[in-house]
């Protein structure tokens, strides 16, 4: 692996070694490929990122935090090939590329989809150096809930539900802190737990406040997206610019306007850096996805 001197390059290309491995050629091939097309070579690894720095602030080995970090990678990427599917936002482009159901077919993209899926499950069931099976289990229910009828799922319910309806702020912010913050809130949270001790005070509270900083970065992501969509163009997005709009879709910027957009942006960012306050410069990387994640320009 290339070393990088930014901790957020990383890692990125330390987990997609990791998903490179985890994702071998088999039988039948037209499966193994498209499920390889959505993983690799692509996106910002945001999620994986956020279980390494996670565990750095908590002074965790990266090697123990493997298994959660392309865990939670190939269940977002499950969640991309579905939700670009026609029958749900019917994207044509993603990550710069065309989308999976259109390389490949869509009957082809469901059964990559649902194979991610299952694969993010199978890898959190094998032993993890260094995490007691307490906390295994605990990782294992946390992207559970995150992914299922609790989280994601049902943010991308209420999205669908909500195209050329009005909805209020708040209702928009449930369905953001569902399909978009869960996974995020979940990368911090699976890395707590990626550990052999069980009850702890300290680590509650320190949980605590993760979760809170995971929350903010997790709608400020959205709402820069929301932004983007506006503001950016498809080159530089990796996909359509303007989607959302043309979707009906309810934005941030269509709802309270673009400049109280910004602000929200700003005072997320804010409540993000205060959240993890009483940490020292083991949490540094943590702070620096938070700024990258408002300052993104894609």
């Amino acid at each position: 692996m290339e070393l990088s001197n930014n901790p957020r390059e990383f890692y990125q290309a330390r987990v997609e070694q990791i998903l490179e491995s985890t994702l071998p050629i088999q039988k039948p091939n037209y499966l193994s490929e498209a499920m390889r097309y959505s993983v690799l070579g692509g996106g910002k690894r945001i999620r994986a990122i956020l279980v390494y720095a996670t565990g750095e602030a908590l002074e965790i080995k990266a090697e123990t935090l493997d298994s959660s970090a392309a865990a939670i990678e190939m269940l977002h990427a499950y969640s991309l090939v579905h939700d670009d599917l026609p029958c749900m936002d019917d994207d044509k482009l993603r990550r710069g590329k065309p989308t999976t159901h259109i390389a490949f077919t869509q009957a082809t993209a469901v059964l990559a989809g649902d194979a991610l899926q299952t694969s993010a499950f199978e890898i959190l069931t094998k032993p993890i150096d260094g995490v007691c099976a307490e906390n295994q289990l605990k990782i294992l229910n946390i992207l559970a809930i995150a992914s299922g009828v609790n989280g994601m799922v049902k943010g991308q319910a209420i999205d669908l539900a909500a195209v050329g309806e009005t909805i209020s702020e708040p209702e928009l912010e449930e369905m953001h802190l569902n399909k978009t913050g869960a996974l995020i809130k979940a990368s911090v949270l699976m890395a707590s737990y990626c550990t052999d001790i069980t009850n702890s005070v300290k680590a509650d509270a320190q949980r605590i406040k993760l979760a809170d900083y995971a929350m903010a970065i997790g709608l400020a992501f959205q709402v820069q997206d929301d932004i983007l969509d506006i503001q950016s163009d498809t080159q530089t997005l990796g996909k359509q610019q303007g989607a959302d709009i043309a979707a009906g879709k309810p934005t941030y910027p269509s709802i309270i306007g673009m400049d109280a957009a910004k602000k929200k942006l700003f005072n997320l960012h804010e409540k993000a850096l205060n959240s993890l306050k009483e940490f020292g410069h083991e949490a540094d990387l943590l702070r620096e996805i938070a700024d990258f994640i408002v300052k993104r320009i894609a």
